[in-house]
């Protein structure tokens, strides 16, 4: 009897990948906690923990805040209700408004940086009270200091930049590709354009939709969230009363008119959105910086903070006015190895880490300038984006596969 054939259509994937995928989001799925097993034996934690801790013995210094903290706290609070209340009160053109809306969107970031960054990661102070209070002011400038904690401290600089895992490196799915293990399409070619554009709606996102999608998410990431019965309230009220601050009462005590107000409003938050956006992306997503994937037990071969080496990056190190501005996440690098220490310590520190990742041939990632990290980010956009369609727009998407069974 002649052979019969029939002929069966399989898809595969372009590339292997661990984890499962979500075709029509383009983001891989992890089903497995992650775990970092440190196969090599790397004792790089233990030794740059004991050479910092020895720097803040040896030199009598809390890791806490300084006189020079409490004077940058006081320089960005001052700064920022100063301007608030030249806008609501003061009578100028509307010229200068917007120029003052400008400025109030970056005092809003650099108070983030700044204050409740370091207090939301307990390194403001050891008084626990001190902490909460400069937490609190993370409401008022926009966004939940619970949820930030949550997506920030617990998930962020655990599994950072792993797909499926942190969700900070989705931004604008469909639209920005920051990770290899994602697909690629059209769009996404000229993303290295459009995407400092798209940063500029960071904020206005933040306020108006990212607490709340976050926090009614059953995980973020791969962790699971259980929220106490307060913090429902909270979400809200405080919400609401950055609506007021910010929306109602201007509109009830400013001499504007609604369009002039809604341009107002709209230059503060993509003011405010820019420089978070920029900031947050010059740290992980820069030439050097990797995206590991976890094998399919969860799993990723190197130690924690090994992983945080070949993750993150520094940029404008050596610069006072950086420093002064971005509230230490210009040293991303000495920020997630150590989110403890307060930033102002940064700079000291970062000579040890430096150091120490030298001795264990491990990568230390950093940008001499501003400038050059913006640079080495357009570049690494151009490389997710346009290169990798034109190499292969099907990378990581299954494409049918003929196969002949002959009987």
């Amino acid at each position: 009897m002649p052979a019969q054939c029939e002929f069966k259509l399989w898809y595969i994937s372009q590339t292997i990948i661990r984890g499962k995928r979500n075709i029509s989001k383009g983001k891989v799925l992890m089903t497995k906690k992650v775990k970092f097993k440190n196969i090599s034996k790397s004792t790089f934690y233990a030794t740059v923990r004991k050479r910092v801790d020895t720097h803040f013995i040896d030199n009598k210094l809390s890791i806490h805040a300084n006189g020079a903290m409490w004077f940058k706290t006081l320089f960005f609070l001052v700064g920022l209700v100063s301007l608030y209340l030249l806008l609501l009160l003061g009578n100028f053109s509307f010229p200068a408004m917007t120029l003052l809306a400008v400025l109030l969107g970056a005092f809003g970031a650099f108070v983030g940086f700044n204050v409740c960054h370091d207090a939301i990661h307990k390194a403001y102070s050891a008084n626990a009270k001190v902490n909460a209070t400069f937490s609190f002011i993370f409401n008022l400038i926009g966004a939940s200091p619970y949820v930030w904690n949550i997506c920030h401290n617990v998930v962020h600089h655990t599994y950072t930049n792993i797909a499926g895992h942190d969700e900070d490196i989705d931004v604008a799915p469909g639209l920005i590709r920051f990770s290899d293990a994602e697909t690629v399409n059209k769009v996404q070619r000229y993303q290295h354009y459009y995407a400092f554009l798209l940063y500029s709606f960071a904020m206005l996102s933040w306020v108006f939709r990212k607490d709340y999608k976050k926090f009614f998410q059953k995980k973020i990431g791969e962790h699971v969230t259980s929220h106490p019965r307060i913090e429902y309230f909270n979400l809200f009220f405080y919400k609401a009363i950055y609506y007021f601050l910010f929306i109602a009462l201007p509109l009830l005590v400013m001499n504007v008119t609604w369009w002039q107000f809604m341009i107002g409003f709209l230059v503060m938050q993509f003011a405010q959105g820019l420089v978070l956006g920029l900031v947050f992306q010059l740290a992980h997503v820069v030439e050097g910086t990797s995206f590991p994937l976890p094998d399919t037990n969860g799993d990723i071969e190197e130690a924690w903070a090994v992983h945080q080496l070949a993750t993150t990056a520094n940029f404008a190190g050596d610069s006072l006015l950086a420093g002064f501005l971005c509230g230490g996440l210009n040293r991303q690098i000495e920020h997630h190895l150590f989110p403890k220490i307060c930033h102002i310590h940064y700079p000291a520190i970062g000579a040890i880490v430096k150091q120490t990742a030298a001795e264990f041939n491990l990568p230390y990632i950093e940008s001499p300038t501003f400038g050059a990290a913006l640079v080495s980010h357009y570049k690494m956009l151009r490389k997710l984006g346009k290169e990798t369609y034109i190499e292969n727009r099907y990378i990581n998407r299954p494409v049918p596969v003929l196969v002949l069974a002959i009987k």
